[in-house]
């Protein structure tokens, strides 16, 4: 709902309200951000009051010793007048100075979202509020657009430059939002990483100064992801107030937070401002990406449900909106570069037989790719690998009953390969400066058409030829020589570059709603809201060991549903870190997220085969709570634990990922809570799982009727065709029993084994099932 008076505006949630209000000089002074206010509220008495001079002020008007921008809560603020925090703008004018002063010229309220021209945006939106403000000296326009999606608590927020005037302005810097709050001493959070270690949580306080988060890798980043929480400082998962805020872009992105001396909290979300400088024609406008924003006085838990519900609900579109994804096989980790058809199609058959659905051929199927080093823009079928083509291969997989997916990585060119000896100048490169290369490989300029008509071409043709499934659309390096041939201002290359990509993805999916995209960036270099407006899932990390994916999808559910997080069970030890993990945590990892297998099934055991069997009818039995379900992070008083919980749409399933990092000596009792279910009586089991005799090396000689070699021939042949069990627990309580936490049976603490000790040790797991008594009943 949004109410618009004479000098207000209130902007209400299922549970939270924004307010607004317009000062007698004709700025927007932020009034306030939290949960639910009484219709009668009054904004004067909630607003910051201004009673007397503050030392050292600049005054916006000579006339009124108690009107400085410096010292309020504002909405939108400019340079030269007063305020000398960080501005969302900084124009050169006509005049050639920085001086703005933006002030409320007028307002109307739309039904729904307001789409845009270029950008993605988030859709499905209650009403926008629309507040036009104007340059005091001269035409130039900033329209602030906020959009209420009532039902999952979330505000978008953007802004649209309009020239009117007779003379161009530069823009070096336009954000997207801004707002100021006091300070409620604000710990801010970031998800920060790498190549194979994103999304990591770090928190920092929100002190004196700037504190920023951004990126200049000409992506969103795994460096520094778009999306961040300010947080109370005692705030934990369940209580305490949250502000959590994303941005619906790619590119570069850039946040601070700013703390003054007045105790007054600044946050500015937009497109970085780093090599940035766009020319505003007369009669030109610039739309700036969409930011979102939520509060919940529910701690991390809270705003992360209504950051899901707006991903899954507003967010996510298509035909795989609020639609389960397939368990995949990829065959990368199993191949590498070094496959062939026979190769392939064994290894779709072992897939098939476990109960995987869909069959994904990744890097190597084109053109001489044989390395990383040739083949890149060539998407022509090598012959030595598929002899009768791609279609006539998709077809003998989907003849075993298995859906067909194909990796690309559209937007890089090798030098060795024909499109580049063809066309240089499609690549990203100075003429008078030697190429920096990231795997081999440049990136083509999507700036000038004829690139991307290229990619349209390319990639289109193969997709109806073959009638593929599914895509894995990947990135594999940072753009470093920001140039474009086909740009007069080189300032606007990385927001044109974002803007190409976003027009190749809408040319090529939006007429082919059936391919279930999922982006991938090195993993997760390009995770963010943008992207999830083309493509439902993103692959979330090139990191398959479950104990760094803990981490990682750990700080990725903070802000985006498991709907949307690519992961896979992989061989150990892994690739990333040469760890070795159980299968059984493996897959309990991967469960929370979009299913997927990336391992060379030929080498699996008997046992491995069985196992894995299990694990999939398993997921497909819960897949829609897995994927769809409500996600909390459950507190934990053990540093070597994360304990996670998806719960039904209906609250009667909960389904519990118990992990434990590294063993301690004589662990001592764990407790187990399940949360967020409806009243009532429920049986709480232990999945169970497959112990290997590998696990227990040279302990197995003591329990064994006769001595055996730990290494020897009969252990091996025993490890491949037999298991133990593992401890299965099976209770039935009451939800308020569960959610204050049920004990479980004594982990291994070397003094024994039998069937009710739990074999964890170091990465160990359980899953558990919480289902109400009718449920089992039926």
């Amino acid at each position: 709902m949004i109410t618009a008076g004479k000098t207000s505006f209130r902007l209400d949630t299922e549970h939270t309200t924004y307010l607004i209000r317009k000062t007698k000089y004709g700025h927007l002074e932020h009034v306030y951000y939290g949960n639910l206010l009484d219709k009668e509220d009054d904004v004067e008495a909630l607003a910051q009051k201004r009673s007397i001079m503050v030392g050292s002020s600049v005054l916006y008007s000579k006339d009124d010793d108690v009107y400085s921008l410096d010292s309020m809560c504002l909405e939108w603020s400019d340079n030269g007048r007063g305020d000398y925090r960080h501005s969302p703008t900084e124009f050169k004018m006509p005049d050639n100075s920085f001086v703005t002063d933006f002030v409320y010229e007028n307002h109307e309220v739309v039904e729904g979202s307001v789409p845009m021209e270029n950008l993605p945006t988030a859709y499905g939106g209650d009403k926008t509020l629309k507040i036009t403000l104007k340059d005091k000296a001269y035409p130039i326009f900033i329209d602030l657009y906020y959009t209420v999606f009532e039902k999952t608590n979330v505000i978008s927020r953007r802004a649209v430059v309009r020239n009117e005037g007779n003379a161009p302005i530069t823009m070096k810097r336009i954000m997207s939002i801004s707002m100021d709050m006091p300070d409620e001493c604000f710990q801010m959070y970031t998800l920060d990483g790498g190549w194979i270690k994103e999304a990591n949580l770090h928190k920092r306080p929100a002190s004196y100064g700037i504190t920023m988060n951004s990126s200049t890798t000409g992506a969103s980043s795994n460096r520094h992801n778009p999306a961040f929480l300010l947080a109370e400082a005692d705030a934990n998962e369940d209580y305490g107030s949250v502000y959590a805020f994303n941005m619906i872009y790619s590119g570069n992105h850039y946040s601070i937070v700013e703390k003054n001396e007045r105790d007054y909290v600044r946050v500015c979300m937009g497109i970085n401002p780093h090599l940035f400088e766009w020319v505003l024609s007369p009669g030109e406008k610039f739309e700036t990406p969409e930011c979102v924003m939520s509060y919940s006085s529910q701690g991390f838990n809270g705003t992360s449900h209504h950051m899901h519900d707006l991903i899954n609900e507003h967010i996510i579109r298509g035909d795989y909106k609020k639609k389960e994804r397939p368990i995949l096989l990829n065959n990368w980790e199993a191949h590498f570069f070094a496959f062939n058809e026979g190769k392939l199609l064994r290894l779709a058959k072992d897939a098939k037989k476990l109960g995987i659905e869909l069959f994904v051929l990744d890097d190597g199927w084109f053109g001489e790719r044989n390395n990383d080093k040739a083949g890149l823009g060539d998407y022509k079928v090598n012959p030595k690998k598929l002899p009768e083509g791609m279609k006539a291969f998709a077809d003998k997989i989907r003849n075993l009953g298995l859906d067909f997916g194909l990796w690309f990585e559209p937007e890089m060119v090798n030098e060795n390969s024909d499109l580049y000896s063809s066309h240089p100048e499609y690549a990203i490169k100075l003429q008078n400066r030697s190429s920096v290369f990231g795997r081999n490989q440049l990136v083509l300029d999507l700036c000038q058409k004829e690139v991307r008509d290229y990619i349209v071409k390319q990639v289109s043709s193969i997709l109806d030829e073959a009638e593929i499934s599914y895509v894995k659309w990947d990135m594999n390096r940072h753009i470093a020589e920001a140039f474009s041939k086909a740009l007069q201002n080189q300032g606007e290359f990385y927001h044109r570059y974002i803007l190409g990509l976003y027009e190749v993805l809408k040319r090529i999916f939006e007429p082919r709603p059936h391919i279930l995209l999922e982006s991938c960036s090195s993993g997760g270099n390009r995770f963010d809201l943008g992207m999830l407006c083309f493509s439902p899932q993103i692959w979330t990390s090139d990191d398959t060991d479950p104990i760094e994916r803990i981490k990682i999808q750990t700080g990725l559910s903070y802000f985006y549903p498991q709907s949307t997080l690519g992961a896979h069970v992989s061989e150990a030890p892994h690739q990333q870190t040469l760890r070795e993990t159980p299968l059984a945590t493996r897959f309990h990892a991967a469960c929370f997220g979009c299913l997927g297998y990336e391992l060379d099934l030929k080498y699996l055991t008997p046992e491995q085969r069985k196992d894995i069997a299990e694990q999939i009818a398993f997921y497909k039995q819960y897949r829609k709570i897995f994927q769809y379900g409500s996600f909390y992070r459950i507190k934990s008083y053990k540093p070597n634990k994360v304990i996670w919980e998806t719960v039904s749409e209906d609250k009667e399933t909960a389904l519990t990922g118990f992990f434990q990092i590294l063993a301690t000596a004589a662990e001592s009792s764990d407790k187990l809570k399940v949360i967020g279910l409806k009243k009532g009586r429920y049986t709480i089991r232990t999945r169970p799982q497959k112990l290997y005799v590998e696990r227990f090396g040279g302990l197995i000689k003591h329990v064994a009727p006769v001595e055996l070699n730990p290494d020897g021939v009969i252990m091996r042949v025993a490890n491949r065709h037999y298991s133990l069990k593992d401890c299965v627990e099976t209770y039935t309580c009451s939800s308020e029993a569960l959610a204050a936490g049920i004990p479980l049976c004594e982990q291994f603490i070397g003094t024994g084994y039998h069937d009710k000790v739990r074999m964890l040790g170091d990465f160990g797991s359980n899953m558990y099932i919480t289902e109400k008594e009718n449920i089992q009943q039926k």
